[in-house]
């Protein structure tokens, strides 16, 4: 077989995007650059001890009293361990990754799952991606961005959409075609029907696209330590060049604490009960009980 040169060819790619992209990678480096200085900023405006009291409460509202204690004992663990300002650049670097990757996701899997034309376009760039192995995606990286935060932050959002668009994508095909029909025939909107049906119904699946793609996020992030990607990422790449089995063991274990309490958290958006949720259907069964008569009308429920 004669020798295809695949990999010279992608690497032309490369260098024709560098040489006259240039502008464009420098705006977005930029943008990634501010939000994750200013984020991680925030984070540090409050002493450990705040900050990890704040996320407790968060915690405690969204997901319950357990997940609140833990995030205490971690936090605080985390604190202990000197390794305070290495969580925050790396929290900062997930959730930056982790918006941007669910601006981008869900759009393409909402468009997927309601067309089949963009459903058989995406299904095989998304297996692309998910069978690229993660060390890859630095390599384009670091030329479009240079050595620090910023590709470890553009390889770690091309590295977690798939999940993401895939999870919205079956939760969109998963919602009752009766329930789409039946908003259909009173002439809503497909807009409307949209926002109205299949968004709500399609959550639960959503919001596991959604923690399913913070937790690539935060594997990823680690693994840019190796682009001078600063976190706990650098923590680790440090214990493994120094052969220092304890500053490895520690990133790690900081590393296990931020994915405890992002992945319970996002899931207990997606389901669960919660403090905050028992509150709102508190007040919303009290204002049905005002209510003067119930909406008992498809086509009144929908507009």
């Amino acid at each position: 077989m004669p020798r295809v040169h695949v990999g010279d060819w992608f690497s032309d790619l490369v260098d024709w995007c560098t040489t006259n992209l240039g502008w464009l990678f420098d705006g977005i480096g930029s943008a990634i650059t501010w939000a994750v200085d200013n984020l991680t900023d925030l984070l540090n405006l409050l002493p450990p001890i705040g900050l990890a009291v704040v996320l407790a409460v968060i915690a405690l509202l969204l997901s319950g009293w357990k997940l609140s204690v833990f995030t205490l004992l971690g936090f605080g663990l985390v604190d202990s361990m000197e390794l305070w300002d290495p969580a925050m650049d790396t929290l900062a670097q997930v959730l930056v990754a982790g918006v941007i990757g669910v601006v981008i996701s869900i759009p393409i899997g909402i468009a997927a799952g309601r067309s089949a034309i963009v459903s058989r376009i995406v299904r095989p760039v998304l297996d692309f991606m998910q069978t690229m192995p993660a060390f890859v995606y630095l390599i384009p990286s670091v030329f479009f961005f240079h050595i620090g935060v910023v590709p470890g932050v553009v390889a770690t959002v091309v590295f977690s959409l798939p999940p993401g668009v895939r999870l919205t994508e079956l939760g969109i095909r998963g919602v009752d075609p009766e329930m789409v029909e039946a908003g259909e025939a009173f002439g809503t909107p497909p807009m409307r029907v949209l926002t109205r049906i299949q968004i709500p119904l399609a959550m639960p699946s959503i919001m596991a696209g959604v923690n399913q793609l913070i937790m690539l996020s935060l594997s990823m992030v680690v693994i840019a330590g190796m682009v001078g990607s600063d976190g706990l990422g650098g923590v680790v790449l440090e214990g493994i060049q120094r052969l220092d089995i304890a500053k490895g063991f520690e990133g790690g274990l900081g590393v296990v604490v931020l994915a405890i309490y992002l992945d319970r958290l996002t899931g207990a958006l997606g389901q669960g009960p919660s403090m905050l949720r028992s509150l709102f259907a508190r007040g919303r069964a009290g204002d049905a009980a005002d209510a003067p008569e119930p909406v008992t009308s498809t086509a009144t429920a929908l507009r």
